[in-house]
Parts: structure tokens; C-alpha cells; sequence
């Protein structure tokens, strides 16, 4: 039975930026893939991986069964350790399997979130590649609310959780490698804790930092649950697993360690929180109101030139 879940967050990125009026997306720098929501690290987050990869490998269970989510700079940031581990278990083999249910967070928007690449592209810059043919669960392409976040994230980790648990090979440990909102929602849906202000500092996600759970004693009742499945044709409603007021996914997990980052030459660092995101959101609200008055103001100029009322 699976004892431990590693919760990574992918190291120092490349920058993009998004039009908040049209939800067109740009980077400075190509990326890799030509999504450019889907920028590669930066060198100093290539520098951050590989400090990763000595720590992964020390760890007691190292995780050998690997979840990451399909953005390219999750799969760079794992890229080191598996390359390390490959090399230590070439018998057996190593296998990253890419879950959309780790992905991005993009809150609710008017336009289309761009998705990330598929496995034929990816598998263009990395080996050991993995997908399932039905995706344990996919983010809407509108964005969610944080609630939906979480029942997401909630929804994917019972299914990953359950999947360890029924593998032959009984591995002990798994490693998920993800973003920050995520991070923050899976430490609340592991746990059970849910915080009234969404905003709560509760578990942290810095740059490469590992959070660890230890799995909680568990009893029978709990283990013959039948879940309701999450449909693609209505990616919104995300099946209720009660998971909050201390229950946690799956029997629920305890916090030993919160992106812990000991082991990087600059310890922690770019630290994220619901607060700061929904500080960039309105942000972006309020630019999107300023160029509809502005538009708003041309147009009726321009209408008035016409009209020989100036």
C-alpha cells in the first residue's frame, strides 16, 4: 500500500504574458513546444533541478512511481532525477506518466486557456513518457474557480492514490511534480484542512521545494467507497469526494514536510499564494476595463467627427 506522496513544484521559469482583452498569450523567448504558456526553465532553474535530483535520490522511500503535469517546465525540473534514475534501474525501466490533472491553474475567463502539448511532442524532448489512453481527469479550457481546483486536484489524487494501492509492484512512494496553486490545493485536499480564507498561507510551493505526506492508518469502510466518474463532457462538474473538514483524499494524509528546500544552494524562494494570483487577476480586470473605456471613447469621437458635431 502506498505510505508517501512527494509534491514538487517545477523550478525557476522563463516569463510569459497574456492580453487579458483577447486571451492571446506571448513569451520573449520561443519555447520549446510553441505553446508560449510553455516556457522552459531558466538556467537557474536547470541548476535547481539537478540540485533536486541528488535530493530525490536520497530519500527513504525514493519514489520511483513519477506523475508530472504535461507543461514542459514541470517535465525539465523532473528530468535530471529520472535520468539518474534510469541509470540505476535499467532492468526495470523508468517511466514518467503525464496526468492533466496536475496541470496549470488558469482561473475562469471569457476566452480559451491554451493547452498544453500532447505526448507526440513531448516525447520530442523527453524520454520515458507515459499517458494514459483516458486522462484521470482534465481542466476545463475556460479555467475553473479555485473550488473547481481543488475538487479537481481532490478527484486526481484518489484516482493516483488508488492506482499505487492496486499495483502489483506495491511501490511505496510516488512523486508528482506541478505548479503552485495546485501544490496548495493538494496539501488541503491530502489533509482535509480547508481554510476559510482561501488565501490562508497554509502549505507553501516554492521553486523545487518537496513537500512530503505520510498516509494516515486507514479502515475498511473506507476502502469500499465506489466513486462517482468525472465526464469530459462536462469537465466542470468534478464529482464530490468530501474530502474537507479534516477527512483528506483517500483516508487522509499528514504534512511532515512543507517544500522543504534544504537541500538548494539559495534555499526558498519565489513563494506563491491564492492572495498574490487574485491580485494579478484583478490587475488584469482593471486593464481590461480601462481599454473598453478607451475604446468606448474613441469610437464615440469617432462618431461625432462624422457627424460634424466636432
Amino acid at each position: 500500500m502506498l505510505e508517501v506522496i512527494y509534491i514538487v513544484r517545477h523550478g525557476y521559469r522563463s516569463n510569459w504574458a497574456v492580453d487579458p482583452q483577447t486571451g492571446t498569450y506571448s513569451s520573449t523567448v520561443r519555447t520549446p513546444t510553441g505553446i508560449p504558456s510553455d516556457p522552459a526553465l531558466a538556467s537557474y532553474g536547470v541548476r535547481q533541478s539537478q540540485q533536486l535530483a541528488t535530493h530525490l535520490l536520497s530519500l527513504d522511500p525514493c519514489p520511483d512511481v513519477l506523475y508530472s503535469s504535461p507543461y514542459y517546465r514541470c517535465l525539465q525540473t523532473l528530468a535530471p532525477y529520472v535520468d539518474q534514475l534510469a541509470e540505476q534501474k535499467r532492468e526495470q525501466g523508468v517511466r514518467v506518466t503525464i496526468e492533466p490533472g496536475v496541470g496549470e491553474f488558469y482561473g475562469e475567463a471569457r476566452f480559451e486557456h491554451p493547452s498544453p502539448a500532447g505526448l507526440e511532442e513531448l516525447n520530442k524532448h523527453f524520454p520515458h513518457l507515459h499517458a494514459e489512453v483516458e486522462p484521470t481527469i482534465v481542466p476545463a479550457k475556460n479555467g475553473e474557480s479555485i473550488t473547481n481546483l481543488h475538487d479537481r486536484v481532490a478527484y486526481c489524487l484518489d484516482a493516483l492514490i488508488a492506482r499505487a494501492d492496486k499495483d502489483p509492484q506495491q511501490p511505496k512512494a510516488i512523486l508528482i511534480c506541478t505548479h503552485a496553486a495546485a501544490i496548495i490545493a493538494m496539501g488541503r485536499c491530502l489533509t482535509g484542512r480547508m481554510p476559510e480564507e482561501i488565501g490562508e498561507e497554509d502549505f507553501r510551493c516554492f521553486t523545487c521545494g518537496v513537500s512530503t505526506f505520510q498516509r494516515r492508518p486507514r479502515n475498511e469502510s473506507e476502502e469500499s467507497e465506489v466513486r462517482e466518474k468525472w465526464s469530459p463532457s462536462q469537465p466542470s462538474k468534478i464529482p464530490d469526494l468530501s474530502w474537507r473538514d479534516g477527512r483528506g483524499v483517500q483516508g487522509g494524509w499528514e504534512c511532515e514536510k512543507d517544500s522543504d528546500c534544504s537541500f538548494l544552494e539559495n534555499g526558498e524562494e519565489r513563494g506563491w499564494n491564492f492572495y498574490m494570483g487574485q491580485q494579478r487577476i484583478e490587475r488584469l480586470e482593471a486593464e481590461v476595463a480601462v481599454a473598453a473605456e478607451t475604446t468606448q471613447t474613441e469610437a464615440e469621437e469617432a462618431a461625432a467627427a462624422h457627424s460634424g458635431i466636432v
